[in-house]
Parts: C-alpha cells; structure tokens; sequence
C-alpha cells in the first residue's frame, strides 16, 4: 500500500508503463510480484477541472493547448477531454464542451503563476483549484467529488454494468482550427454520447528511449487520444450501431493522426487493429497489431517471447509470436 506523501516515481511514465507490463507479461508468463520505487511529493498537490464550450471559445483554446501543454513541467498534468454535452435544458440540441483537468504538485499559488504566464487562455481562477494531499487527489481522478472522504477508497463499485468501446491515436503535429470544427462537427452528427481523452506527451515520456522499454511512443508525440463510447444492456444491435459509430469517428481522424503505421496504445486493446485466431499466434497476423503498439520494439519482443516461452503457451488475439513462426 502506498503511503501517504509519495508516489510512483515518475508518475505518468511509470503508471502507464506498469499498467503495460501487466499486458505483456500476458504473452509471456505470470507476474509474482511487483518492486515498485516510491519518491517524495509535496505535502499538498492542486487539481482543477474546467469546462470550455465552443461558445466559450473552447476551439482556441484547445488549439493553444496542442502547443503548450507537452512543454510544460514535469510538475504538471494538464489533460483535454472533448465531449458531447446537452444544450439547453427544454432544448435537446447537442453540443460539444471540452473538459481541462489538471494535477500540479505544488500549491494554488505557483500552480497560478505557472498558469497565467504559460496558458493565459484557459482562463484558469483561484476558485477553480483545490488543495489536498496525493492520496486524496486519487478520488478527483476517479471522478467523485471534491471532499469525498477517503474512505470511498475501500468501497467496491457499485452499478449497473455498462457495455464500451475504446480506441487509441497518437498525434504528432497539431491540428489546425478548421479541423478542430470539422472533429466537433464529426462529434455532434454521431448519435451516440462519446468523448476523446487527449493526454499530453513530453516531459519525462520524451526523455526515456523508444527501445529503453517496451512502450515505444516516446519523443514527437503531442498527444495520445482515446475514442470511448459506452452504453447500457440495449442488446446486440444497439452495440454493433454504437461500435461502428466509433469506428466512424476515429476513421474521420485518419489525416490528423499518426501514420505508417497508425499507432496505438496497448492498454486500450483494440481488436479492430488486427487480431489473430490461430492457436499458434502466427507472424503475420501478430505483425499487423505488434508494429502499431510496439513499432520497432515488436522484433525484440518476438525474440523474448522465443526464449521465455518458445511452445507459445501464454496466448490471446494480441499476444507476441515466438520468433520460431516468423519462418
């Protein structure tokens, strides 16, 4: 368990990587145990959360964020999230909002400082932030409100359960303002409630080396996106509509995005991709999936994979092939 003040080292690098290996490991072998490397954070962290329509000129600030969000410090996490929201209340005319969320170690004070001289345009207010320790601040991100206490921590969720769809994009250059619309556009004529989560890169995912480990998106990343819908128990129609509606959203991305291959992000597990059927997980099809998650790692990993578990035991739609079925 984690005490109280600390954290895992390199917060947004480690946690997406540990998360990884996990799902690696499940071409390779079981996981025994974990060794995990605590540093100090300060005794108070600030989180905010702002929302910006389209009349509030989300567009320009959304466009504004692509430059600066991933040169920002390593002390800070600022996230974009656009989502499709309802218009007034006796109207049911959709709109789109973007959500700003944001963790800062450090203080309101600084936290302002920071804000006004690098993102003037959020428009971020004194008001908007709340101060709290780390382990509190994992309820914000879990979406309870602030104040909860922490003994929600304990509880085991609850609810009805709900069916999703998720896929993933890296993006490497932003995107011009006449293509944010034609995204909000895109978003609106879709008839399904969906949202993006656009996570900035930089910072320390940039410092580390594409082969150092086996996530590979690194240096020249902006932004990583997930597409998400989710819905309830409507049946196998209403899944397959919402699924290909999706499927529509992110092929409106294609220009936008990565390419050569189109890049994704492993812990989203998105059989659209590329799959495989085969109980001997072979070469060619592993190859299709393995290069978007991995790009040059995948070959490294197919040679682990040969040495570890050669007979191709550990297996599933998107496991690594042992090198023995490359021939």
């Amino acid at each position: 368990m984690l005490e109280e003040g600390f954290l895992i080292e390199n917060q947004w690098e480690k946690i997406y990587f540990g998360q990884l290996e996990v799902v690696v490991v499940a071409s390779f072998g079981v996981i025994l145990s974990w060794k995990i490397r605590l540093v100090p954070v300060p005794k108070k962290v600030t989180v905010f959360q702002i929302s910006k329509t389209l009349e509030q000129g989300a567009t320009d600030v959304v466009h504004r964020w692509q430059i600066i969000a991933h040169k920002l410090p390593k002390d800070i996490f600022l996230r974009a999230m656009p989502m499709i929201v309802n218009g007034r209340r006796e109207s049911t005319e959709k709109k789109v909002a973007v959500l700003f969320f944001c963790m800062f170690l450090g203080n309101t004070k600084k936290l302002m400082a920071l804000m006004e001289k690098r993102f003037p345009e959020l428009g971020l207010q004194i008001r908007d932030c709340n101060e709290m320790s780390w382990v509190n601040s994992t309820i914000f991100w879990a979406g309870f409100p602030v104040g909860t206490p922490i003994d929600v921590l304990l509880d085991r969720p609850k609810g009805t359960q709900v069916s999703f769809k998720s896929k993933s994009d890296y993006v490497k250059s932003v995107i011009p303002k006449k293509s944010l619309e034609k995204i909000w556009k895109k978003m609106i004529d879709l008839d399904i409630e969906t949202w993006m989560q656009w996570n900035p890169y930089g910072g320390r995912m940039s410092e580390i080396s594409e082969s150092e480990t086996p996530f590979t998106h690194r240096a020249g990343n902006l932004f990583k996106i997930q597409y998400f819908a989710s819905w309830g128990d409507q049946g196998i129609n209403v899944s397959n509509r919402n699924i290909n509606m999706l499927r529509d959203l992110y092929a409106s991305m294609t220009s936008y995005v990565s390419s050569g291959p189109r890049e994704a992000f492993l812990n989203y597990r998105d059989l659209d991709i590329g799959s495989i059927s085969s109980n001997h997980t072979s070469f060619k099809d592993a190859q299709v999936y393995g290069f978007k998650y991995f790009k040059g790692n995948f070959q490294r990993l197919v040679k682990v994979k040969g040495k570890v578990d050669p007979d191709n035991f550990f297996k599933n739609e998107q496991s690594i092939p042992p090198a023995k079925y490359q021939v």
